[in-house]
């Protein structure tokens, strides 16, 4: 529904500069978002689980390791300039979500690195502090690139500022404990406690999406109607979200686990992929941004 008395057009001109973002801001959002969720579920293994659960601990912080080495590489990547990434850590600036990012994902690597190196040697109760110190810093950079995004005057972006950074904090969630299912399946058995905190996480995600998507409205064509439709319906709804929430009231063994965690997987790609995407989309459509900003516009 068109909002009354939004402008008609803008000369047939975008408004907002479309966001310069390519594929290698893509991959970080996806393996940053695995890597911190696997981290984080690797540290509740550790301090609350049993000895049942060390095979999920040790796999999540194998896991995290090398895509916490490849995160900021991409984001290198994309900034053109290594000096650019590190001239953002000569200052916190806590009300910057890069600046803070950029900080937390430092932070991040440096605890990642330590709990695996903990991993092969006999201090438990090291292990267990490190653990609960990098935690936080796990579930910050779960859900930052949401809030990232949000920073923004993208109208799909935006409007949904209040939803994307739990959005992307659950699927985080769920494409972390995925990894480290596939690994335990692969290399033995899964996890019955993985796969109802990964239902869970699914529902969550499932959730916020739908929230989301009442939200946006009209904003939301993009993901909806748009181009990237065809990636977000069947790709992050369908594949991501559906098929495995499906897939876990069936009894299977390894090969099923692999499957719903592979799902889940290329589903957390298709979410972070159509949504930056269709953010450039969105950010060409100067009737979303005059609906947006006008007064009976804002929410």
């Amino acid at each position: 529904m068109a909002v009354k008395d939004a402008p008609a057009s803008y000369y047939g001109l975008p408004v907002l500069k479309r966001p310069h973002w390519k594929w290698e801001i893509v991959l970080y959002f996806w393996i940053g978002g695995i890597a911190a969720g696997a981290y984080v579920i690797a540290a509740i293994a550790d301090l609350f689980g049993g000895d049942e659960d060390r095979r999920t601990a040790k796999a999540g912080r194998l896991i995290a390791l090398p895509l916490m080495v490849a995160a900021p590489a991409l984001l290198i990547k994309d900034l053109g300039r290594p000096e650019k990434f590190f001239n953002m850590l000569r200052i916190l600036k806590i009300k910057s979500p890069m600046s803070a990012g950029t900080w937390g994902l430092t932070a991040l690597g440096a605890f990642t690195s330590l709990s695996a190196l903990l991993e092969w040697l006999p201090f438990r109760t090291v292990r267990r502090c490190v653990a609960l110190a990098g935690a936080p810093f796990g579930l910050f950079v779960s859900g930052y690139t949401g809030v990232l995004i949000s920073a923004t005057a993208i109208p799909i972006w935006f409007k949904n500022r209040l939803l994307w950074g739990p959005t992307f904090l659950a699927s985080a969630f769920s494409t972390g404990i995925a990894a480290i299912q596939a690994a335990l399946a692969l290399s033995g058995k899964p996890s019955d406690k993985l796969h109802h905190a990964d239902t869970l996480a699914l529902a969550a995600e499932a959730a916020l999406l739908g929230a989301s998507l009442v939200r946006l409205g009209d904003t939301g064509k993009p993901l909806t109607s748009g181009r990237w439709s065809s990636l977000f319906v069947p790709g992050a709804l369908g594949l991501g979200v559906g098929l495995p929430l499906l897939l876990s009231l069936v009894r299977g063994g390894r090969g099923l686990a692999v499957l719903r965690s592979l799902c889940v997987l290329l589903g957390g790609l298709a979410l972070r992929a159509s949504v930056v995407y269709a953010g450039k989309d969105s950010a060409d459509d100067p009737q979303a941004y005059f609906a947006m900003t006008s007064p009976n516009g804002r929410h």
